[in-house]
């Protein structure tokens, strides 16, 4: 076992004490959005040697990839392939498509191919991977998920989106989510306004619940629309489905579902990429064509994964050879063993526990390891923990 130190990101939406406070740090005016733990070079996560000195997970993993891979992780995919993070949704995100791993490579090649540098902001790709995720909710968690399956009744419930009927029903969703994401600004402005002028009193009161999608649609133009401009992001919040997990319950978005965090703290693990396809409520670079030919344009039925953070084991299925996710709950004075089978990343959130492997420590709080393929690890805990173990299918 390697004593790992991950990095804080400080993205705008993020909140200001969730994550420090999980890491005994102050709280400071400067967001902490992520908690990154991986090999990525955006924030690679650190070895911890001893003695004041570290080296980064990557630099391990490269000193002997047989070892720290393992050879069925070794021959597949070459690295580590997944991302283990934490967030803090504060400020709702922007709603945002994957690529599959085919459209990765092909446009991550078409783009180096123009000389696009990796750095421009009108850069779609920046690597040829996928980016499949897995999410488990640490608190009340509010996001946006895929296409509702009754957009119908949607179009006939809000008077601002009737005229969009006609073309749903002759070109579905796709014919419908293309003309709203290609519409003029100014359409756009002319068609929202009336509608967000309605409901921002009932916002601002507290009178809207967040099952609605007035109470998301007011926020986004609370963040997002200081210019006087409704971003076209506010349509997708009518459109797609509003979800709210409870703690431990999980989700998993794949390739080409579009979807976005709106509030709330959680786990997500993910494959190890940066591609993004956005389609509203950012700053950032939004490509259209790029976007809807990235997007599956179906109804999505949820499909929540039960789950409690004070259940003893939780495995959360994931559909992909990337990653698996499980997480545990070890009671105070409970002894558990594991057998690690891949590369391995442990979290705990809380607790403090006796960990005994090829090395032994006390780790408690917010602590994080990374273990090779072959490692028993036994653990003791000494007060309750929560644990997420990040590895590779074998």
């Amino acid at each position: 076992m390697h004593s790992l130190k991950g990095r804080i990101q400080h993205y705008t939406w993020g909140g200001n004490t969730f994550i420090p406070s999980l890491f005994q740090q102050a709280s400071s005016e400067q967001p902490s959005a992520e908690y990154w733990l991986g090999i990525h070079a955006g924030a690679p996560s650190q070895v911890v040697l001893g003695q004041g000195a570290s080296t980064s997970l990557q630099a391990l993993i490269n000193s002997d990839k047989a070892r720290y891979l393992g050879k069925s992780v070794k021959d597949q995919f070459g690295n580590l392939p997944y991302l283990l993070k934490i967030l803090d949704v504060k400020d709702m995100l922007s709603i945002q498509v994957h690529p599959n791993k085919q459209a990765a490579e092909e446009g991550f090649k078409k783009e180096n191919e123009l000389a696009i540098p990796l750095t421009a902001p009108n850069r779609n790709y920046k690597d040829d991977n996928h980016k499949p995720e897995m999410m488990v909710a640490l608190s009340d968690f509010w996001l946006l998920h895929g296409f509702s399956p009754v957009i119908a009744a949607q179009l006939d419930a809000y008077a601002f989106l009737k005229g969009f009927k006609e073309i749903f029903q002759a070109e579905g969703i796709r014919g419908l989510y293309q003309q709203v994401m290609e519409m003029p600004q100014e359409a756009i402005n002319q068609l929202i306004a009336p509608h967000i002028n309605a409901i921002m009193p009932l916002y601002e009161a507290n009178e809207l619940s967040k099952t609605s999608p007035d109470f998301w649609a007011a926020r986004a133009v609370h963040n997002f629309c200081g210019d006087g401009h409704f971003d076209r992001g506010i349509f997708s919040i009518y459109l797609f489905n509003i979800l709210n997990l409870k703690p431990g319950e999980g989700i998993f978005q794949g390739a080409g579902l579009p979807h976005a965090y709106l509030e709330g703290q959680n786990i997500e693990l993910m494959s190890n990429s940066d591609n993004v396809l956005r389609a509203g409520l950012t700053p950032k670079h939004v490509d259209i064509a790029e976007l809807l030919a990235n997007t599956a344009f179906v109804p999505t039925i949820a499909e929540i994964i039960p789950g409690s953070l004070n259940k003893t084991v939780q495995h959360y299925p994931c559909p992909i050879g990337d990653f698996s996710l499980s997480a545990y709950f070890l009671r105070a004075g409970e002894k558990k063993e594991f057998t690690v089978d891949s590369p391995s990343i442990f979290l705990m959130l809380n607790g403090q526990v006796h960990w005994k492997g090829n090395a032994s420590a006390v780790l408690q709080g917010a602590a994080a390891f990374f273990s090779a393929p072959g490692e028993k690890l036994f653990a003791e805990a000494t007060v309750d923990t929560n644990l997420f173990v990040a590895a590779v299918p074998q």
